[in-house]
């Protein structure tokens, strides 16, 4: 059961990056359910739709799809332009990511760049393609930007995540005072371990989850569970909400307060050899072949 009124955000217009799965999924379907017109962005057409629909059907609410690679900055122009033709934004919501673990010596600059391609400047180049328009209409805007607690503390083996994650916490701090005197408020939200369908699966393949204990049980979370996708979804809709008006720069972590108590990164990865980076190499080429095969499906 929601803690809001179902009405809260009653004509609030919201666009959230990669929310036809995941967090991304149940933050939109919970601003749906509270009233506001959302829209989603991601790659993958036939997923957005399906998603689209079924959070219409259960929430009533309206859902508008858009197949967006946020990789490419024109695309993005476009479809913002699109979007505010029919009225601005209120709301942004950055969740669209991509990770994945390696030893740093492995990586290749493609491999950087196919997450910060995605994390750093498609999270900037979104951000600037609203913010402009809601500076040039003189409307007020919030942004909600979902990075990790790797902000504070590094994330060993996934360096291009870390990386791109503290850059786009410092844009938060930022704009909230750049852009602040024109009425847009920006935050971020550092979300610990919430199961989302395969996600924990890619980075972490079970037998070298079994190894190293990652990703396999609560018990160094102080609060010895994981989050549900409506806590986050609570505090996604308080910081979209009237009356926060005066809460910005901020990154909020919402973990039971894991990374305070182990860093809340991938320092258990120190234990493996070099036959388990293997195992990994091939789970990863795995994935992103089966990802490939469904985009052209």
């Amino acid at each position: 059961m929601s803690m809001f009124r179902p009405d809260l955000l009653n004509g609030h217009k919201i666009l959230v990056t990669g929310g036809g799965t995941g967090l991304g999924k149940s933050m939109a379907e919970a601003y749906a359910a509270h009233g506001a017109e959302v829209v989603i962005w991601g790659r993958r057409g036939p997923v957005l739709a399906e998603a689209a629909a079924e959070m219409q059907e259960k929430t009533g609410g309206t859902v508008i799809p858009m197949a967006v690679d946020i990789r490419n900055a024109g695309a993005i122009d476009e479809a913002m332009e699109e979007i505010f033709a029919t009225g601005p934004l209120t709301g942004l919501v950055n969740n669209a990511a991509g990770n994945f673990i390696s030893r740093t010596e492995d990586l290749s600059a493609n491999a950087f760049n196919a997450i910060a391609s995605i994390v750093a400047h498609g999270t900037f180049n979104t951000t600037v393609a609203a913010g402009k328009r809601w500076i040039a209409g003189g409307h007020r805007g919030s942004i909600i930007s979902i990075v990790t607690t790797w902000v504070w503390t590094g994330s060993p083996f996934t360096v291009p995540s870390a990386m791109s994650k503290a850059g786009v916490a410092a844009m938060t701090q930022s704009l909230a005072v750049e852009w602040g005197p024109k009425g847009i408020r920006a935050n971020a939200i550092a979300p610990g371990p919430f199961p989302t369908k395969g996600a924990w699966e890619r980075l972490m393949p079970e037998p070298l989850a079994k190894k190293t204990g990652a990703g396999t049980g609560a018990s160094d979370i102080p609060m010895r569970r994981f989050g549900e996708h409506e806590e986050l979804a609570n505090l996604a809709i308080f910081l979209m909400a009237p009356g926060c008006d005066y809460l910005s720069g901020e990154v909020i972590a919402i973990d039971g307060a894991q990374w305070l108590a182990s860093g809340g990164n991938f320092h258990q990865l120190t234990k493996l050899d070099a036959e388990d980076w293997e195992m990994i190499g091939q789970a990863i080429r795995s994935t992103n072949q089966k990802d490939r095969s469904q985009r052209t499906t």
